[in-house]
């Protein structure tokens, strides 16, 4: 069973499948309730909220016995890092630069759930993929798929860091495969590479510090001490995945060819994302993952890159966002302007201060 299993999510596109027992990572619900407690998850509250559920696959279902763990390939054919001095470019993750993964692989779980069923008619299962309380990483870990590195990601021996995870529960008793040891040594590189020091320790990650926490999840202003060091980045961040030395066995060939980036994701302009309202950024980023954190928040990190780019061309740009409905926009496009010409921001303060009636806004003038 355990062999037609694997052989099958491989026919369906899946690049690494392993099995665990369900209780096979006891250690990761102590080690989320000490993340919890320390406030790493920042506003991240469903961490907080359905915590017993995340602590176990038992604790969200009490009738699993087995995990099968599975993983699919979106090793990039690019640089993600060749970017990083575009600076009127916006620089994105690369699992956003194509469709939705949830989509694609949801379905693929899916169709394999069904394939089980069919040969084993009595197992139970449950498909997961990112949007349930599920701890991937660990069980992924134990079902012998990769180790999570000092980056705390999940490493693959064949696939390097880009791999998205995804979980069938069942209550079938099957054989486990034996856990993957961390193979890190004394690599560093995922810790110095980050530009906001966001691991406090090797294998430790505190969002709040995080890029990729700061552009999708983060709402309202990005604190000022993290601005500059965002760079270009607008949507997540690869640099501690892209550093990774396993990466050099992760070939893009191997890819699952739907999480192929679009052209307009690539290397978007910036000054073409700042000239988006509500409605072309839903029509841009229709079945991009980037379409759940909404105009406002892209358009926010978007000027914060603007403002990092030293670019002229940027101005006028930036200066048309001053007015903007959202204060989030409205405060990040004052910041932007004083970076890229503070005569120009000095002229505008003087008229908009006393219009202005958010505290956080104000600030920004003052």
């Amino acid at each position: 069973m355990e062999a037609q299993i694997k052989a099958h999510a491989a026919e369906i596109g899946f690049a690494a499948c392993g099995i665990a027992r369900a209780d096979a990572a006891p250690a990761a619900g102590a080690r989320l309730r000490q993340w919890l407690e320390e406030g790493r998850h920042g506003s991240m509250l469903w961490m907080e909220e359905r915590a017993h559920h995340r602590e176990s696959p038992a604790g969200l279902w009490p009738e699993v016995r087995s995990v099968i763990a599975l993983g699919m390939s979106y090793a990039p054919a690019a640089d993600p890092l060749a970017l990083a001095d575009a600076g009127e470019v916006g620089r994105i993750s690369v699992y956003a630069q194509g469709a939705d993964y949830h989509d694609l692989i949801k379905r693929k779980l899916k169709e394999l759930a069904r394939w089980l069923v069919s040969v084993a008619p009595d197992a139970g299962v449950k498909v997961f993929v990112d949007t349930a309380p599920v701890m991937e990483k660990p069980l992924s870990e134990a079902a012998g798929l990769g180790w999570q590195g000092k980056h705390t990601n999940l490493v693959s021996r064949s696939h390097g860091s880009w791999l998205f995870l995804g979980a069938i529960y069942t209550t079938l008793d099957l054989e486990p495969d034996a856990a993957r040891r961390s193979t890190c040594g004394s690599c560093e590189a995922c810790q110095t590479a980050c530009p906001t020091q966001a691991f406090p320790a090797p294998y430790r990650l505190d969002a709040r510090r995080c890029i990729s926490y700061l552009t999708i999840e983060h709402k309202g202003a990005i604190p000022s001490e993290f601005r500059a060091a965002m760079g270009n980045r607008i949507y997540g961040c690869d640099d501690c995945l892209a550093v990774c030395p396993w990466n050099k066995f992760a070939a893009a060939a191997q890819a699952n060819m739907a999480f192929a980036p679009r052209a307009e994701l690539a290397a978007p302009e910036l000054a073409d994302l700042l000239a988006l309202d509500d409605a072309s950024f839903r029509q841009v980023f229709s079945g991009s993952p980037i379409k759940r954190i909404g105009r406002d928040r892209m358009a926010r990190n978007c000027l914060i890159a603007a403002g990092n780019s030293g670019s002229a061309a940027l101005v006028e740009p930036v200066a048309a966002l001053l007015d903007d409905p959202a204060p989030e926009v409205r405060g990040s496009a004052a910041w932007a302007l004083r970076r890229l010409d503070p005569a120009r921001w000095q002229a505008e303060r003087e008229s908009r201060v006393a219009g202005e009636s958010d505290p956080e806004v104000l600030g920004e003038w003052r």
